[in-house]
């Protein structure tokens, strides 16, 4: 039994010898919204495997008609790269500048890869996932069927704050920016769902409530 527990004890002496020596380091924590156990992006590829039916709204045709497409196609324009100029950029399609806003994902995807499925482009611009979140998960026909459970595997329902990631004073182009307004431009409900949440003013209000900002025709309705 002594000699055992010797022999345990010279394991022990050994092991945290090695350990001194190797020098034991804390796990390198995981940048905040990069960590693996974070949604995939798929690409509009796959969103438009259910959502170019034009008895359910042909969203994919909405969004492929839109400005947001050609976010990142936009960028190799001459209109663009003088606009690059002025803030000191060579090449917006390549500036992390211009980037960050014109590409979906971008930040994430110069740290985690891995992320991003195959159908995923960044020709797309600005498509489903920026303003939906990743949908690896809640893509998935099943859980897509119940608002609840997408909320629960990654899905966004945007409001301004979502928009305004973006749509804010960085941007070169920055016009004042009213949600419901810019909401309806952009618009793509499905003909078959009922009901559904209308966008609301939140601009900034006067003291009864009511908008003051130049959409105030629109919003005070």
């Amino acid at each position: 039994m002594v000699k055992r527990l010797a022999v345990l004890g010279t394991i022990a002496l050994i092991l945290a010898a090695v350990v001194i020596v190797a020098g034991w380091k804390e796990p390198i924590p995981v940048a905040e919204g990069c960590a693996p156990a974070d949604h995939k992006y798929t690409g509009v590829k796959k969103c438009a495997m259910c959502h170019k039916s034009e008895k359910k709204g042909n969203q994919h045709g909405q969004w492929a008609a839109s400005k947001h497409s050609k976010a990142y196609e936009v960028l190799a324009t001459a209109a663009a790269k003088e606009t690059g100029k002025k803030a000191g950029v060579d090449d917006p399609q390549k500036s992390e500048k211009c980037l960050k806003c014109h590409v979906t994902g971008y930040a994430l995807l110069q740290t985690n890869k891995e992320l991003f499925g195959e159908s995923f482009k960044i020709e797309d611009g600005v498509q489903c996932e920026s303003c939906h979140g990743a949908g690896g998960d809640y893509g998935k026909k099943n859980i897509m069927e119940n608002k609840e459970e997408s909320i629960k595997n990654g899905m966004i329902l945007p409001d301004g704050t979502t928009c305004r990631k973006c749509h804010n004073e960085e941007s070169p182009g920055y016009k004042p920016f009213c949600f419901k307004r810019y909401f309806a431009k952009i618009a793509h409900p499905n003909p078959e769902s009922k009901g559904g949440k209308k966008p609301e003013c939140d601009c900034a209000k006067d003291d009864a409530g009511k908008c003051k900002d130049a959409c105030k025709d629109e919003c005070n309705k």
